[in-house]
C-alpha cells in the first residue's frame, strides 16, 4: 500500500486471534512464523478468495481505535473495500459474504467517519445485491434497506448520498419486498430533495429511479405530484447537463401520462416559459448538437402537447425531426448489409487466443 508507514497487519491478526480464542496475548509478541504468514496473506495476489474475504472481514470488524493504533489509514480501508468489491462481483462470493460474517460490518461502514470510506462501502453493497436475489434477501434481513435509506437521505456528503441511492436502486430491482418497503418509507420526499440538491450524479440517479418505478406503479405519479416533484423536475429542464435535461423531460412525460397531467401543467406556472426558453436555445444549436439533442427534442414536444394541448414551437419550426436526423436515417437505410456483416477473408489463419 502507498505511504511511507506500512500498516501493522501482523498486529491486527494477533489482535483478532486474541479476541476470538479467549487469550490476552499482546499484539506485539507474535512469532516470526505468524508474522510471515499474515503479511504474505495480506499481500499475495493468488490466495484463496474466501480466505481473503475472511481476512478483510476480520479487519472490518475491528474497532476504529484498534485500526488507528495499528497505523491503518482511511485510504487503506478504502483500498481494502475496493478489493472486496472485486471479489463480490462473483455472485457466489457475494452470497458467501454474509455467511462469513462480512455483510453486517460492511453495512456499518456506511456510518464511518470518513466520507470516502462510506461512499466505497455503498458501492460494494450495490455490487453485492445487483441482480442477486439471495443477497438482496440477506441485506433486507439485516436491515440494510434502512441503513441505506438513512445514508441516502441524511448523509452530509452528496457523493455518499448518490452512491447510497445507487445501492438502493440495485436492492429494490426485481425485489417486490424491497420496493414495497422503499415506497412506504417516504421515499419520494427523499427523491425530491435529491432532485433539488444541485449534485448532477445524485439528480441523474434520482430521475432514473423515478422512471423505473412509474411504469410499475403508475398511481405513484399522483403521489409525486402531491409532493411537488414536478415543480422541482421542471427546474432541471434548464440544467447544464444534457442527460439531466432529457431525463427531466422524460420523467415529466411519464408523470403526465400516468394520471398527473393536470398536476404537471398546473403545479408550476413557469413550465411553459421554461420550455419556451429551452426551445429558443435548441433553435440556436448547430447540426451536431441538434442531433445529440434528438431525444430531448422529442420529449419536449410530447410534454408540450400533453400539458398545453397544442403543437409545440419545435414542431412549428420543423425541429422535432431535424435534417440531421433524416440524413442519419437515410444513411442507415442505404448502408449495404456487407458493411455490418462483412464476409471473412478466405485462407486467413485463425487468431490464437492462448499462447503456446
Amino acid at each position: 500500500m502507498a505511504g511511507e508507514k506500512q500498516p501493522d497487519w501482523q498486529g491486527l491478526l494477533k489482535w483478532s486471534v486474541a479476541h476470538t480464542d479467549g487469550t490476552n496475548s499482546s499484539a506485539r509478541n507474535m512469532s516470526e512464523e505468524d508474522r510471515k504468514f499474515f503479511y504474505e496473506a495480506m499481500q499475495a495476489q493468488t490466495i484463496d478468495t474466501i480466505q481473503r474475504m475472511k481476512e478483510i472481514t476480520l479487519v472490518m470488524n475491528m474497532p476504529q481505535d484498534v485500526l488507528d493504533g495499528q497505523g491503518i489509514t482511511n485510504g487503506e480501508i478504502e483500498e481494502m473495500l475496493e478489493e472486496l468489491q472485486e471479489h463480490v462481483e462473483s455472485i457466489d462470493m457475494a452470497n458467501d459474504l454474509h455467511a462469513i460474517g462480512g455483510l453486517i460490518p460492511l453495512l456499518n461502514y456506511l456510518k464511518h467517519s470518513d466520507a470516502s470510506v462510506r461512499a466505497r462501502a455503498a458501492e460494494v453493497v450495490s455490487t453485492v445485491v445487483q441482480n442477486n436475489a439471495k443477497s438482496q434477501k440477506q441485506v433486507m434481513e439485516v436491515k440494510g434497506l434502512e441503513i441505506l435509506l438513512e445514508s441516502f437521505t441524511s448523509d452530509a456528503d452528496m457523493n455518499v448520498r448518490a452512491k447510497a441511492l445507487g445501492a438502493l436502486s440495485s436492492l429494490i430491482s426485481n425485489n417486490k419486498e424491497a420496493v414495497t418497503s422503499f415506497r412506504l418509507s417516504n421515499c419520494y420526499a427523499g427523491l425530491r430533495d435529491a432532485l433539488g440538491s444541485g449534485h448532477f450524479r445524485l439528480q441523474r440517479k434520482a430521475l432514473q429511479l423515478i422512471m423505473n418505478l412509474l411504469p410499475q406503479y403508475p398511481a405513484d405519479g399522483k403521489v409525486m405530484a402531491g409532493l411537488g416533484l414536478p415543480r422541482v423536475i421542471t427546474t432541471l429542464i434548464s440544467s447544464e447537463d444534457g442527460g439531466i435535461r432529457q431525463a427531466a423531460l422524460q420523467t415529466l412525460v411519464d408523470i403526465a401520462t400516468t394520471g398527473g397531467q393536470a398536476d404537471v401543467a398546473e403545479c408550476n406556472s413557469q413550465l411553459k416559459q421554461i420550455l419556451s426558453t429551452r426551445v429558443e436555445e435548441i433553435k440556436q444549436l448547430g447540426a451536431e448538437d441538434l442531433a445529440a439533442a434528438k431525444e430531448e427534442r422529442q420529449y419536449l414536444d410530447r410534454l408540450w402537447q400533453l400539458c398545453f394541448h397544442e403543437a409545440s414551437p419545435l414542431r412549428e419550426n420543423g425541429l422535432v425531426v431535424s435534417e440531421a436526423d433524416e440524413n442519419e436515417n437515410a444513411e442507415v437505410e442505404k448502408a449495404p448489409a456487407s458493411e455490418s456483416t462483412a464476409a471473412p477473408e478466405e485462407n486467413k489463419p485463425p487468431l490464437l487466443l492462448l499462447g503456446p
